[in-house]
């Protein structure tokens, strides 16, 4: 069974590199060719367009920016959609509204196809290591059949029920993630601005209870002004509008968050929307250098 991979950007193409290394059968295609060609070396398949990855495939996984370049690649809203989704399994593993995925759902079903939410957990370097969360949603067998696909590239992988609860339990760990940068990025900030040595702050964080994966992994690019990419700044400020929107819709409060969305929102018109989320750290720099008294 061949199984079909769209969308090679910062995650995807690390995640079907993994797919293809294992032996799946993988058919793909990116709007920009050079980026299938690690996969063409790999020994996947590459269609010449979306169309063609749904007419070898039985199961195609999603990897896109957003809502528009879903819609677009599924032909959703022509003739075209019924064409590509039915009898096969569509699986979005990218991160979008929790009601965009419900009404994409019903429209896939509506077409005669099969739908399930499989978004991840991690960056790009635990995609590169097969080492993502997924967490997945939607009817029983369609789970199912997908789960067992994704062990290339996910340690984990969890059922979360009818779908969108894939995407709001993927939000819910976002809301977390993203504070949980932030307030690395402040501390270390906080501990520099006081002339600590900023190695021995980190190694101190490092040895407390405090410490997680995720601080290190992001503490020695704060150390080394290290911004290259592994989860960019304005994909997170993306994250954190869906967030944010999901609590409205619920009416929740999200005070953390949206302290958090505004220094985004600030890194992101500085300039640094391409460089990893640690570069938060430049907007609350330039918040205290703009401080009275600075």
């Amino acid at each position: 069974m061949h199984i079909g991979f769209i969308g090679l950007g910062v995650m995807g193409q690390p995640m079907a590199l993994r797919l293809a290394r294992s032996g799946t059968p993988l058919v793909v295609w990116n709007r920009t060719p050079a980026r299938a060609e690690p996969l063409r070396a790999a020994g996947a398949a590459v269609a010449a367009d979306p169309a063609g990855v749904f007419a070898r495939a039985e199961v195609v996984i999603l990897m896109l920016a957003d809502d528009l370049a879903i819609d677009s690649t599924l032909g959703r809203g022509t003739p075209d959609f019924a064409a590509r989704v039915a009898g096969r399994v569509v699986v979005h593993m990218g991160t979008t509204s929790p009601g965009y995925s419900r009404d994409l759902e019903a429209d896939v079903r509506a077409a005669g196809g099969r739908y399930v939410e499989a978004p991840v957990s991690g960056s790009r370097v635990p995609a590169e290591n097969g080492r993502l969360v997924a967490m997945l949603a939607g009817d029983e067998a369609s789970v199912d059949a997908v789960r067992p696909l994704l062990a290339p590239m996910c340690s984990e992988t969890f059922v979360c029920g009818a779908a969108p609860n894939a995407l709001v339990m993927k939000l819910s760990v976002n809301l977390f993630l993203i504070t949980l940068v932030t307030g690395l990025s402040e501390a270390y900030h906080f501990a520099d601005r006081h002339g600590l040595d900023r190695r021995l702050f980190l190694d101190v964080l490092d040895a407390g209870p405090m410490a997680s994966g995720v601080s290190r992994m992001k503490a020695p690019k704060l150390l080394a002004r290290d911004f290259a990419v592994q989860a960019a700044a304005h994909d997170v400020l993306k994250n954190n509008r869906l967030v944010a929107e999901a609590a409205r819709k619920a009416g929740l409060a999200s005070p953390l968050l949206d302290v958090c969305h505004a220094l985004f929102e600030e890194t992101v018109t500085l300039g640094y929307g391409g460089e990893d989320m640690v570069a938060v750290l430049r907007a609350i720099e330039a918040r205290t250098e703009d401080a009275p008294g600075s």
